[in-house]
């Protein structure tokens, strides 16, 4: 075998590899139109404004799902109109469920219905995804149908995956093997939500969670969901500047790398004692790019 023949075979070897692992930068690009008026966040989607809105489609491979995005600005803000196919409208989270045996309340498997933008804040392309051989830095929106939706809004977040371990990160593996790891941080702020404890019996089955206005950074994005006939439609809105540094400013003359996901990005591995086992195992399957035109 001539080593002419076994330099091309290993070069179509390596670019076979690298298409199954790695995800191709702006697969599909979003045009950010301008907007005359902004779009009520209802989760209805039915303002007018968003039927002359071009969009786009593109699949989650780990949920198995197209989802549908269409973006509008104006001078002050960015809006996002999602849909998207789901059988059930979950609207209930880790519920406490009672343990007659021994008279406590335990955490259930019941899992909300939740939605995720992630915006690299790198200044160079990367890799988005949790297999990524080199770490990014990423400003998560987070909607959660029964923590977050009910206040009108969607938890803001950062992603930091390092090859560096860190307090309370998780360790992945990345592409090559090599470990990786993942921190989740809340803005900073108040979120809509918290823990309700509860010692004494009020039912078998109770509420986990309270919610409440988030402040601070962590109430930078609007979200409102709305569940029907099958189909989730969720409209987001936040400042294009926030004056946060743990946001992605949004400068109309510069594009943006950016993905979603119908799971939660946890890097957890799939749990079949949930109700919906893939919570927690949502990754970026398609990398998009965002684009902004007058």
């Amino acid at each position: 075998m001539s080593r002419f023949f076994l330099i091309t075979l290993w070069g179509l070897f390596i670019a076979i590899f690298s298409i199954n692992i790695c995800p191709l930068y702006s697969d599909q690009t979003i045009i950010v139109q301008m907007a005359t008026h902004p779009p009520v966040i209802d989760g209805k989607g039915t303002d007018a404004v968003w039927a002359e809105t071009q969009e786009i489609v593109t699949k989650d491979k780990i949920a198995d799902i197209d989802i549908t995005l269409k973006a509008l600005y104006t001078k002050e803000e960015i809006f996002f109109l999602v849909s998207f196919p789901d059988p059930e409208e979950s609207r209930n989270h880790k519920s406490w469920v009672w343990d007659e045996k021994i008279g406590i309340y335990k955490v259930g498997g019941d899992i909300e219905d939740v939605f995720v933008f992630k915006w690299s804040m790198e200044s160079e392309a990367v890799d988005l995804t949790l297999k990524s051989d080199r770490g990014h830095k990423a400003d998560i929106w987070f909607w959660k149908a029964c923590r977050t939706d009910p206040t009108g809004y969607a938890d803001d977040k950062l992603h930091i995956l390092s090859s560096v371990k860190a307090d309370r990160s998780t360790e992945l593996q990345s592409n090559s093997g090599k470990p990786i790891y993942l921190t989740r941080k809340g803005d900073n702020g108040k979120s809509a939500y918290k823990t309700d404890i509860v010692t004494d019996y009020k039912g078998d089955k109770i509420a986990k969670y309270k919610n409440r206005k988030p402040a601070g950074s962590r109430a930078d994005v609007r979200a409102k969901g709305l569940w029907e006939n099958g189909v989730w439609t969720i409209e987001f809105a936040r400042a294009l500047i926030t004056g946060n540094d743990d946001d992605v400013p949004f400068d109309t003359s510069m594009t943006y790398r950016f993905g979603v996901s119908k799971n939660e990005i946890a890097g957890r591995d799939i749990n079949p004692k949930l109700d919906q086992p893939l919570y927690g195992s949502g990754d970026l399957s398609e990398i998009l790019t965002m684009e902004f035109v007058r």
